[in-house]
């Protein structure tokens, strides 16, 4: 099947030829007819599908006809309003609409945060059919009144499965509540659960599902690895890893901002080309870190989950997981980077002991049995492998609690001879003790009691004196006074 054969007209024929394409996706060759027939699309579909592709271009077929060559900006309202979670993602789908739109006089727009507004509201003025948007900055816009959506006829909700997870699903809601009711509406998601379901609810009206493959399935052109390390050699380990494929280039995913800027400066202090790209980076810092990656200036682009979504590089050859993702479905995501279109790619992971039990569920998830390589002089800790332990020590404390008996001739156990217990056990132990414990000293004291001042063996008549006020007013009356407080100083 060719574009051709999808309906679409010779102006984005053209374009799509012009860009290299020949052959549609699945995702495509299903999406495509029925949007241009104007229905509702539920489309499940994760990232490397060309989903973005299945959307933008009949989203333009259908606003051909109100294409126009004129200057007014009356004559350019909003008509397609495109959502996506991150900024990353937002351009990305931006330069695949003007990409198809070479030939098709429609205006288009991205608008997001971390930049000035101003160039966005003078665009917004001057007219603009299709607005890209992440769904903070849209609100702001709305807010500041530059942008009406009263004749918006196609929204786009792209990657909703993410804007779940970074919790714009109340701004999708309000924005739901300033279109038409009479408009086309499409939602992808690379999974659906009860939250994304009850949105598609409200945001579609009898959808039709499109699901070009089973879920949380990965391609079979990756091929999976781990390494088992121990969690304090894994810097060491990835640096040594890198160093033997000096021309690899690598996405490095991390699972923490500061984590993610410690790991860039690391491999940059170790002679490796790397950068972070993060949340708290300037948008301009990320869009240059990208293009660096991109053009081959930087061999390593450590990144988190968030700021990596939407991340579109071609040939990609290694996607590594310094540290597991703790949701399973988050490694589809990661590794769904490399391996595109036929090509080989590499997913390598990191695994420490503690990390065990995601990898357990990763394997489950992706029905697959992941090999376990181990580099020589990065071993990882000693029960990595022993099942039904998740930590050495937690293995150990019943054992080394259990302190020593005595010798039957009744010589104490010195704290020498003792084995050492770990301080959980030392404190279980002493809170068992406690309850029995004697509160009588060794000399007679009784702990619960009152203080009372005892007699002394030598003077049985001490306690009597000092009863009487003797001992105490004998010293007071010895000691002088000096002459500044009224005394008569010393004799």
């Amino acid at each position: 099947m060719s574009f051709a054969d999808l309906g679409l007209i010779p102006e984005l024929l053209r374009a799509v030829a012009e860009s290299g394409y020949t052959t549609p996706t699945p995702i495509q060759q299903q999406a495509i007819p029925v949007v241009l027939s104007g229905r509702d699309v539920m489309g499940g579909a994760q990232t490397g599908t060309g989903k973005t592709a299945g959307f933008t271009l009949p989203l333009l077929q259908r606003l051909a006809r109100h294409a126009s060559t004129s200057t007014s900006p009356a004559r350019h309202p909003v008509r397609a309003l495109i959502l996506a979670p991150t900024r990353e993602l937002a351009m990305q789908v931006f330069e695949s609409v003007k990409t198809y739109s070479k030939y098709v006089p429609l205006r288009s727009t991205c608008i997001y945060g971390g930049v000035d507004m101003k160039p966005q509201i003078q665009d917004l003025r001057n007219g603009i059919e299709i607005v890209v948007a992440t769904p903070g900055r849209l609100l702001d816009h709305v807010q500041q009144k530059t942008i009406q959506l009263g004749q918006v006829e196609m929204l786009v909700l792209d990657e909703a499965d993410r804007m779940l997870d970074m919790g714009f699903i109340p701004d999708i809601r309000r924005i739901l509540d300033l279109l038409p009711a009479a408009r086309q509406s499409l939602l992808f998601s690379a999974t659906f659960s009860d939250e994304i379901k009850k949105l598609a609810d409200q945001m579609l009206k009898e959808p039709q599902l499109i699901e070009v493959a089973r879920r949380n399935m990965v391609s079979e052109t990756i091929t999976h690895r781990v390494h088992p390390v121990s969690a304090g050699l894994k810097r060491n380990l990835l640096a040594h890893l890198l160093r033997h494929e000096p021309d690899t280039q690598a996405l490095v995913f991390v699972a923490t901002k500061l984590a993610c800027s410690r790991l860039a400066h690391f491999l940059e202090r170790h002679g490796i080309a790397a950068d972070a790209i993060h949340g708290d980076k300037g948008q301009a810092q990320r869009t240059d870190t990208l293009e660096a990656f991109k053009s081959g200036k930087l061999r390593v682009l450590v990144a988190t989950d968030v700021a990596a979504r939407g991340l579109d590089i071609d040939d990609l050859p290694s996607v590594i997981n310094f540290e597991l993702p703790h949701t399973a479905e988050d490694y589809v995501h990661r590794i769904g980077r490399t391996g595109r279109a036929g090509r080989q790619g590499n997913a390598v992971s990191l695994v420490s002991a503690e990390e065990r039990h995601h990898l357990a569920e990763i394997e489950k998830l992706i029905k697959l049995q992941i090999p376990q390589e181990i580099v020589p002089g990065f071993d990882p800790e000693p029960d990595f492998f022993e099942t039904g332990s998740r930590s050495r020590h937690g293995r150990r404390t019943a054992a080394a609690s259990a302190p020593e008996p005595a010798k039957e001739t009744g010589q104490k156990t010195t704290p020498a001879s003792r084995p050492a217990r770990p301080a959980s056990a030392a404190r279980s132990g002493e809170a068992r003790r406690r309850p029995g414990r004697s509160t009588i000293a060794a000399d007679g004291f009784d702990y619960t009691k009152p203080y009372e001042p005892a007699a002394s063996p030598a003077d049985p008549n001490r306690l009597a004196d000092q009863a009487a006020g003797k001992i105490g007013s004998s010293r007071r009356t010895q000691r002088p006074i000096a002459v500044l407080l009224g005394g008569l100083g010393r004799k």
